[in-house]
């Protein structure tokens, strides 16, 4: 197998396959509280985390599994704060929203829209202050673009020279917005970062490969130039907003999910590899052995391990 592509082509796989696990755990009551799966959108966390070191810093949204994942998050650990399990990434205390990895610097996900995008301008203001050549990645949805956070914190970033790149992830349907609008929204995207001087472009983000070639150069600029950079990924995500609605919702149709479908990176993705006489298609089927191996491993560590005694819950929050 190629060294170069086919990690990346894992990365994925053990995203889709792990959603697919939690969806079915979900459904069987293991799962509490709010989730929402990251379905089609693996090429987006996969392709921009792949441009990293790992001393720079990730911050996310709600939809955080797969980038958790992609930063190097242990599964089991992962699976297990969404059980709510005591040896889950933050004790259980977290949950779906609100994952943390400091081990792999990653710094959370987070429940309200856009509430992270001037965290990672703090985070980009403490890397320039101690003189670091660290990037600060921050993933958003479109749904934020229509929030004060989000204008204010470009605009600072710009304005201060912050080494953050903030990348949309636009599956054209924040806050239940149709498809046909989702041009409209990219647009203004794009004429506030022109506006605020920042540096902006756009990628397939069903493209794994053009994911990491955009994010990398806008990591060497915030690394080189202490310049922040504004980039639109354009998804689809196959599953509904959150577990709490149907698969295709009530804002699409099923032809359009189906449509969608022909680009899902798990598909794609396999053809280049294979293409390039990287893989054959037992090495294709043997790596889908172990990533479904290592989630069923993650799924038994969670039912296994313990809940948090409320004692260590109060003596954490007294210390």
């Amino acid at each position: 197998m190629a060294d170069d592509l086919v990690p990346l082509y894992r990365t994925m796989l053990l995203i889709r396959r792990f959603e697919e696990r939690v969806a079915e755990m979900y459904t069987l009551g293991k799962i509490g509280g709010f989730c929402h799966l990251y379905n089609g959108q693996e090429a987006v966390a996969t392709g921009a985390v792949s441009a990293l070191r790992p001393d720079d810093y990730t911050l996310v949204y709600y939809r955080d599994h797969g980038h958790a994942l992609a930063r190097g998050a242990d599964p089991k650990r992962v699976m297990a704060e969404l059980f709510g399990k005591a040896t889950g990434l933050c004790r259980g205390r977290g949950g779906s929203m609100h994952l943390f990895d400091l081990a792999h610097r990653f710094l959370g996900g987070y429940a309200i829209v856009g509430e992270h995008l001037p965290i990672a301008v703090g985070v980009g203001l403490a890397i320039k202050y101690r003189d670091g050549d660290q990037a600060a990645l921050c993933f958003f949805g479109d749904g934020a673009v229509n929030g004060g956070l989000f204008h204010e914190a470009l605009n600072l970033a710009a304005l201060w020279g912050l080494p953050v790149v903030f990348v949309c992830e636009n599956n054209a349907y924040g806050m239940g917005t149709p498809i046909a609008k989702a041009t409209t929204l990219a647009d203004r995207l794009h004429e506030k970062a022109e506006a605020y001087g920042m540096a902006h472009d756009v990628v397939d983000g069903m493209d794994v490969l053009a994911v990491r070639e955009r994010v990398a150069e806008a990591v060497r600029r915030a690394r080189t130039e202490r310049a922040p950079t504004l980039l639109e990924a354009k998804t689809y995500r196959f599953v509904g907003h959150s577990m709490r609605d149907p698969a295709h919702g009530v804002y699409r149709t099923r032809e359009e999910l189906d449509a969608q479908r022909a680009h899902d990176p798990l598909k794609t993705f396999p053809k280049i590899l294979k293409d390039k006489d990287s893989v054959t298609d037992e090495d294709l089927a043997r790596l889908d052995r172990e990533i479904r191996a290592i989630v069923d491993e993650a799924v038994k560590f969670a039912e296994e391990s313990p809940v948090l005694p409320p004692e260590a819950i109060e003596e954490d929050v007294y210390a």
